[in-house]
Order: structure tokens, then C-alpha cells, then sequence
């Protein structure tokens, strides 16, 4: 008898959880083509491997350059096609606008208020609008043009210390990007340094650096709770709890860095974004609400600390195994300034070798190979396939800018093919995104690679470790990294000693 009830109460779940996967997709029609098999409940998830950007790779050169998957219950439509990406973000860009609504978002993101994860609308219109004019216009970042050269020196300095004269010493230069990505972000943000050396509160830095580790690695948009909420129900692999956990840590130290500035006086404020907010909050509080601080200072961090270091990591790695490229960067260098002061953030518009293979460097290697998802708020078109409403879609940046008919001997690095300047690449270079939820802080990141790049290129002299080319191979994450941590071989050259005394 036992045994009757057991057989029913699974055949009663499985048509609860079965049929409303079955309606769903027979009532779509016109669907990107699809792998054929499908595990029950599942859908395609079975399907995922690390690197996601490489798995989708492999699937569109059998099912085509947009596909659809079935994750879960959720319908998601994969894109590796220049062309039906400009229709996405032209045609289809109010509907494509949205953000899914993940429990990332939900309990990390302040229930999908900020800039990165909030739906469209008028409070996106009015947290972008904040984020773009009141934190990352060119104005803005001007203003902190001195912050990102202090960083650069605090590392040209750490550098120059471990270095003997004369000899090549050896550096593993991921944790020091890091830290000097880090620290660029959060003296903007809060007016002082955080790690490393010759700081106040290491203690304070050492934990959001924890949190933020910890939010990169529930970010990459494959936990099976975000697709099947019966996992949830049953306890899942306590993924929300862990969530909420995190949350309120990353909360009580945001909290904490506006409330210290809150307290100061006015005398004692200084050009940072906390004291600017603030003060913007005094005359517009329904605008300015402590919330949407908190959510801007945490987008700045998650999307501008761990993208600009990782990015500076490959253009690096990509220069020891070709230093014919690493020569001309430098000869460029020692031409437009010699070597009697320090390259600054007005020189890098005049070296355009050094914009090309930042560009080749993005191209080849993109810090988010695959854009930040979109999200379906109406049924829309493209490339004649049907994208239902809720579909979530996902754009393979990195497959486009490794696409054969787009770019010749496109897995070559080669900043050549940049010297147009870039005007015939628009369609099909899209490392920060397109459209209206393309990236905001493109601004900063050119700023802080470009800089970073010059100085270690114009202070020192490079090579690889042994005759092994550097390995290239990427990491898992939502973030790019590679695989193994860089290292390298470095000299100083005659210039440092400009800074160092």
C-alpha cells in the first residue's frame, strides 16, 4: 500500500512540473532552432560547461548563429551574430531593455534597484541618469584624474622596491591589478586607499574584497534554483540563504562608508562621490535616497574593479608572446615623450598603437564575453525567429569577436587591424555592450587600462618567465580571468628614477 502512495505522489509531481514545460513550449512557435533533446524538468542545463562562452560557442556552429535553449521552464535564445545583435539593440531595444529577474538581483541588487539589474523604466531612466551624469560623466572623471595617477605610481613604486638594478626579477602581477583597481574605485568612492600598503583599514577593505568575491562567484546565472523554483521549496542547496547572508554584509559596510561621511562636516568633505551624493541628497532626498547610493557604489565596484584588472592581465600576457607588438608600444612611448617624465592621461589620445592593442586586447579577450543578460518584455523578432516575451537572451560577445566573416585570422592578436581608428568595426566590437543598457563606465575603464598599460610598458622592461609562451587559457566565472595568475620577468628602465626620487 505504501508503495501505491509513493508511485502516485511522484507521477502527481512529475505532470505538475512536466506539463506547464510541455504547454509552454508547444505554444511557442517559430523558435531559433534547438538541440533535440531535452532532459524533463532539466531542459538544457545539462548542457552547461565552464567556460559558458565557449559551451554556447560550440552549440551555435551545430544549431546556427542564434539558438534557443530551455533552462528549466525559462525559453533563452543565445546570439553569436553581428547582424542579429544590431537588430536586437535597434529594432528591439526598448524590449530587449529589461533585466531578467534573478535572485542575485533580487536579494543582492536591493531588490533590482540598481543601475545593473533594475527593469526598465522610470527608475532605471533615473539611477542611469545619476550614474552617467553624477558619477561617470567626463566631468566627473576628470575630477579624479589625480586619484587614478596616484594609484598607477603606488604600483610603479611597489614595482621598482622588489626590483634589483640591472637584473630581470620575477612578479606575479594579477593580485597587484587587483589592488590597484580596487583601490582606484573606492578612494573615488570614499576619499582613501583600502589594500595594500600604507592604509587606514585593511580590516575593512580585506571584508568587501570577501563579499565581492563572494557575489563574482554567485554571478555567473546557472544556479537551477533561479530556473526551477521547486528546488527552492525543498530547500534547494540554500542558495537564498547564503544570498540574503551576503547581502546584509555588503549592506552594513555600504551603509557604513555613506554614514561616516554623513558625519563629517563641510569642512572636512573632499571631492569624493559619497560627499558629492550626499550632498545632492540634502536638496533632492526622494531621488537620493540612501538606497540608491548604496546600489551605485556597489555597481561601480563589482563592474569596475575585477573587468579594468583583469583586462590590464591579458594586454600584459598577450605582450610577452608577442614582443614585436611589445617593442613598437614602447618605441610609440619613447617617441611622443622620451624619457623624461612620466606618461600622464593626456598623452594616451596621441598613442594610438597603445588605443590599438587595448581595442585587440578587448576584442580577443573581453572581460565579459558574455553581456550582461537581457530580458524579454514583449514577444519581438529577430532574424525572423520569434523571441517570446520572458525569453531570457544572451549575447556571445566573444564568439562575435572571434567570427571568421567578421575579422581575418581572427584568433591572431594583431592591433593593426585597428589602425582605422575603429570605424568599420563598430557593428561587430562590442566588449561594453550596445544599445540603452550598454555599459556606462567604458569611460573609466579606457582611462585606467590605458594609463596602467603606458606606465608599466614606458617604467619597464618585460619578458616572459621562460621561452614557454604564456598560457592563455581562461578561467571559469562571469568575469574573463585567465586560467593561471600571470607572471613575469621585469627591469626597470631609466625613467623610474623620475618617480622614484
Amino acid at each position: 500500500m505504501e508503495d501505491i502512495f509513493l508511485y502516485t505522489f511522484l507521477a502527481i509531481l512529475v505532470c505538475l512540473f512536466i506539463t506547464p514545460t510541455l504547454f509552454r513550449r508547444l505554444r511557442y512557435r517559430n523558435l531559433p532552432p534547438s538541440p533535440s533533446f531535452s532532459l524533463p524538468i532539466l531542459g538544457h542545463l545539462y548542457l552547461l560547461k565552464s567556460p559558458n562562452h565557449r559551451t554556447f560557442h560550440s552549440l551555435s556552429r551545430k544549431y546556427g548563429p542564434i539558438f534557443s535553449l530551455w533552462f528549466g521552464s525559462r525559453c533563452v535564445v543565445v546570439i553569436s551574430s553581428s547582424a542579429a545583435v544590431q537588430e536586437c539593440f535597434t529594432k528591439n531595444d526598448i524590449v530587449l531593455a529589461n533585466r531578467p529577474p534573478t535572485l542575485m538581483s533580487k536579494y543582492f541588487g536591493y531588490n533590482r534597484t540598481t543601475m545593473t539589474a533594475s527593469p526598465y523604466g522610470d527608475h532605471w531612466r533615473n539611477v542611469r541618469r545619476i550614474g552617467t551624469v553624477e558619477v561617470l560623466s567626463s566631468g566627473r572623471l576628470n575630477s579624479f584624474e589625480e586619484v587614478r595617477k596616484n594609484e598607477v605610481k603606488h604600483l610603479l613604486l611597489k614595482l621598482s622596491r622588489n626590483a634589483e638594478e640591472g637584473r630581470f626579477m620575477k612578479v606575479e602581477l594579477r593580485s597587484l591589478l587587483f589592488e590597484l583597481t580596487f583601490n582606484n574605485i573606492m578612494t573615488m568612492v570614499a576619499g582613501k586607499r583600502y589594500v595594500g600598503d600604507h592604509v587606514a583599514d585593511k580590516e575593512m577593505g580585506k571584508e568587501f574584497i570577501e563579499i565581492m568575491d563572494e557575489a563574482f562567484s554567485y554571478s555567473g546565472g546557472t544556479n537551477v534554483g533561479e530556473f526551477m523554483p521547486f528546488i527552492r521549496w525543498f530547500g534547494g542547496n540554500g542558495y537564498v540563504k547564503k544570498l540574503k547572508k551576503l547581502s546584509k554584509r555588503a549592506d552594513v559596510f555600504l551603509q557604513r562608508l555613506i554614514d561616516d561621511h554623513r558625519n563629517k562636516s563641510a569642512s572636512e568633505r573632499k571631492n569624493t562621490m559619497i560627499d558629492h551624493l550626499l550632498s545632492q541628497q540634502e536638496s533632492q532626498p526622494v531621488y537620493y535616497t540612501d538606497k540608491i547610493i548604496k546600489g551605485l557604489i556597489q555597481s561601480l565596484l563589482l563592474a569596475g574593479t575585477d573587468t579594468s584588472a583583469v583586462t590590464i592581465e591579458w594586454a600584459t600576457s598577450n605582450l610577452l608572446n608577442h614582443p614585436d607588438v611589445l617593442k613598437k608600444a614602447t618605441a610609440e612611448l619613447d617617441a611622443q615623450l622620451g624619457q623624461e617624465r612620466l606618461v600622464d592621461e593626456l598623452d594616451i589620445s596621441k598613442l594610438h598603437y597603445l588605443q590599438n592593442i587595448i581595442s585587440e586586447t578587448l576584442r580577443l579577450c573581453p572581460a565579459a564575453p558574455m553581456l550582461v543578460p537581457h530580458f524579454a518584455s514583449d514577444d519581438c523578432v529577430v532574424s525572423e525567429f520569434n523571441i517570446p516575451r520572458d525569453t531570457l537572451v544572451l549575447i556571445n560577445a566573444w564568439a562575435i569577436h572571434r567570427d571568421p566573416n567578421l575579422w581575418d585570422d581572427p584568433e591572431t592578436f594583431n592591433p593593426e587591424r585597428f589602425e582605422t581608428g575603429g570605424k568599420d568595426v563598430a557593428h561587430k566590437f562590442i566588449p561594453f555592450g550596445m544599445g540603452r543598457r550598454a555599459c556606462p563606465g567604458g569611460g573609466l575603464a579606457q582611462r585606467v587600462v590605458g594609463l596602467t598599460l603606458a606606465s608599466l610598458i614606458q617604467c619597464f622592461e618585460w619578458e616572459r618567465v621562460s621561452e614557454k609562451e604564456i598560457d592563455m587559457t581562461e578561467g571559469a566565472g562571469l568575469t574573463m580571468h585567465k586560467r593561471v595568475p600571470l607572471e613575469a620577468m621585469y627591469k626597470p628602465r631609466s625613467i623610474l628614477n623620475k618617480i622614484v626620487d
